[in-house]
């Protein structure tokens, strides 16, 4: 913990708050316990501050100043130029292969040019905006050369209660404190330094610009480049054409995006260090012990800034009122048993990360707000996993882009469905895409299916609990197109008189043949799941949900078991509980009585040997993610507690020192679907699911005491 003195410097800085208690859980004094402290920078994971829009990564000192972490947002998107001879016309008419559905052609996004194809995949790609570190200076004046080695005393800490990241160490026996916090409003970060050197001059500030493109599926743990410094242009502004109370701005133009930086706080001066970088150079014009400044990132030029005291303020309500009244689970508190420590402190961290990356106004990718997986595009399969748990958490105000999403997104899913694909109905929806709603060319991106149910639950939850005709209204037609493209992508079999389910069709593990998969047992429950919850909401509309539906419902193909167990899919080889190609993946087999609740069709007693089947033959080792909270829904609803914890804190399934999600085997670190999906299996192992009827019904009574408030009942 950072000593006492320094929290009363910090007083001069920032507003204080009281911790808000009663006769119930006491939030503030666990959610402190789990702030996060470090003593030397991470190699591969920051320290946050952000609001779900925007997020800044710090190294020990509190910016960027010996790793260069990235400064991410929702919003910050930019398209490489395009292949040389191409034009955009060549992007617009591109086409993919034609496959065979059931004796109709259907056009994938995938095989067209290859040269307009991977820029298709690869943009818009996410851009890291810049970064901020300090800049130390001898007594000539000079910059110094100084690496973190040469610091000594350092010390770090998160406050989680207001969102401001404290940061002290001594460089050349003088003490340094800086405090870093995101504005929760808008996006930009405060920034306040205390230390000697400000006033005898050693002591500034610097501003670098990498450049960005989608070379790279994956930039991690850094996003950028720095030194190609010829990519790329900067240009500095400083005068009184700018905005109140910003002093300079800087733009920063890659290929044919810019993107605005505007500086402002305590008077300064900057300058470029030279004109073949990108790098700006800020020092204090007061010769005073502190220097306190805001920077912000744009697209265009900001009208104000807000000052950094004016910033802390805003973050210690913002996330006071977060912790403070939505939901809670409390598994620390009388518990007994040691593994209650380490599951407390991935909620409350987990908490924390998600709101910071995963809130904004587009679904999120993967590693949020952290770095770039897949060039910074969001996977629509993974939206119940980043998104559902708001839902159950109460956080409505952080889950309205939800909804959005699929609306704004429909369009281009009606075309998908209807113009490309030919099918008579519906829209469907993409896997791989960007803010524009297009599905990056791919063959699995075309072609998996499960995504499709998943705005049925977002809708379903937000009814639960505000069961309005606004809520209905505002859902109707999503719910409308999504369950019309699944009627008609459901083929009528003449020799079975049952409907099909592919091929072609991708399952959820992405690991079977696809133009021979049919009828997959996941796909087939979770089908049947979402057409039920359409016609639910039809009929609260006052509305009749066309006769296709429910002869789709009933006459679906039966979900396909082998020796007694529920298989992948229909047909597939009567081995493939022993074979590698089908056990090194999602176990979605697990998700039929656990994720999903009891469905006609499942045979509840089926779908427990098929889980217990899973647990040892699977291979773990290659489990990642969201697999284990899936793995222990599964045992929590066929009543395994001890089993469904074991789950929940496996081995395998790790959180590093600040509560980032790791990758594992399989993918980067962050992983947060991992994180968003612990969170929705303790929300149901805590609160219950529909039809439970104990307290705490996914946790052992030998050892754990749970407590909630505000959380909402699973499905």
């Amino acid at each position: 913990m950072l000593a006492t003195a320094t929290y009363l410097v910090l007083a001069a800085f920032f507003c204080s708050f009281e911790p808000v208690r009663g006769t119930g859980i006491d939030r503030h004094s666990i959610v402190s316990r789990y702030n996060p402290t470090r003593s030397a920078s991470s190699t591969t994971t920051p320290m946050q501050v952000g609001n779900g829009n925007f997020a800044f990564g710090a190294d020990l000192t509190g910016l960027q100043t010996f790793q260069p972490f990235a400064i991410m947002s929702s919003w910050g998107w930019k398209n490489d130029s395009l292949p040389p001879g191409k034009t955009w016309e060549d992007v617009e008419v591109y086409t993919g292969e034609s496959w065979d559905f059931h004796g109709r052609p259907m056009e994938i996004m995938y095989g067209g040019d290859p040269l307009i194809q991977q820029w298709l995949i690869s943009n818009p790609n996410r851009v890291n905006l810049g970064r901020i570190g300090l800049l130390f200076f001898n007594n000539h004046c000079n910059v110094a050369n100084v690496t973190e080695n040469d610091l000594t005393r350092k010390q770090q800490e998160l406050d989680l209660w207001t969102g401001i990241l404290t940061s002290q160490f001594v460089y050349d026996g003088e003490q340094v404190m800086v405090s870093t916090t995101a504005a929760q409003s808008s996006n930009a970060v405060g920034v306040s330094v205390r230390s000697s050197l400000l006033q005898s001059g050693r002591l500034g500030i610097f501003l670098d610009f990498p450049w960005n493109d989608g070379s790279s599926k994956f930039s991690a743990p850094f996003v950028g480049q720095f030194n190609a410094t010829s990519n790329h242009t900067t240009s500095l502004i400083t005068g009184r054409q700018l905005g109140r109370d910003v002093q300079a701005e800087v733009a920063h133009t890659l290929d044919a995006s810019t993107f605005i930086t505007s500086v402002g706080g305590d008077q300064f001066s900057i300058s470029r260090d030279s004109p073949s970088e990108h790098r700006y150079s800020l020092k204090p014009n007061a010769r005073s012990s502190s220097f306190s400044f805001t920077v912000s990132y744009s697209t265009s030029r900001e009208e104000s800034l807000p000052e950094p005291s004016a910033i802390a303020s805003e973050s210690t309500e913002a996330w006071q009122n977060f912790w403070t009244n939505s939901g809670f689970v409390d598994v620390l508190t009388g518990s007994s048993d040691p593994r209650a420590e380490e599951l407390q402190r991935r909620i409350i961290l987990s908490r924390y990360l998600m709101r910071v990356n995963e809130a904004g106004e587009n679904p999120p990718q993967e590693s949020g707000l952290v770095n770039n997986g897949w060039y910074g595009k969001f996977h629509m399969e993974m939206a119940f996993w980043h998104e559902a748990h708001w839902q159950l958490w109460n956080d409505w105000d952080l889950v309205s882009g939800v909804g959005e999403s699929y609306r704004k997104f429909l369009p281009t899913s009606l075309q998908r469905a209807q113009v490309q694909q030919n099918f008579s109905m519906g829209a469907r929806w993409s896997k791989m895409t960007d803010p524009t709603g297009r599905s990056a060319p791919g063959e699995i991106n075309e072609l998996l299916i499960w995504q499709q149910v998943h705005p049925l639950i977002f809708a379903e939850y937000e009814y639960r609990t505000m069961p309005s005709s606004q809520t209905l209204e505002k859902w109707k037609d999503v719910v409308n197109e999504t369950a019309n493209w699944m009627s008609v992508f459901a083929f009528y079999n003449q020799s079975t008189r049952f409907y099909d389910l592919g091929p072609p069709m991708y399952v959820v593990a992405e690991d079977t043949v696809p133009n021979i998969t049919r009828n997959p047992a996941f796909e087939l429950a979770y089908w049947k799941y979402g057409l039920n919850l359409a016609q639910t909401w039809m009929h609260r509309l006052g509305l009749p949900s066309p006769a296709i539906w429910q002869d789709v419902k009933e006459h679906l193909a039966p979900l396909p078991i082998e020796d007694g167990l529920y298989a992948v899919y229909e047909g597939i080889e009567t081995n493939f509980w022993t074979d590698p190609t089908y056990i090194n993946d999602h176990p979605a087999l697990v998700g039929l009585h656990g994720w999903l609740p009891p469905i006609p069709g499942v045979n509840l007693s089926i779908a427990k040997a098929t889980a217990d089947k899973a647990y040892i033959s699977w291979n773990v080792s290659n489990c990642w993610g969201w697999d284990f909270p899936m793995l222990a829904m599964s045992a929590a609803r066929n009543g395994e507690r001890e089993q469904a914890i074991e789950w929940l804190l496996h081995p395998l399934f790790e959180f590093d020192d600040v509560g980032m999600p790791i990758g594992g085997v399989r993918v980067p670190t962050p992983y947060f679907p991992g994180a968003g999906s612990l969170l929705y299996a303790v929300a149901m192992m805590s609160r219950g699911w529909d039809g439970s009827n104990t307290s705490a019904p996914g946790f052992s009574t030998d050892g754990w005491n749970v407590r909630v408030e505000n959380v909402n009942v699973a499905l």
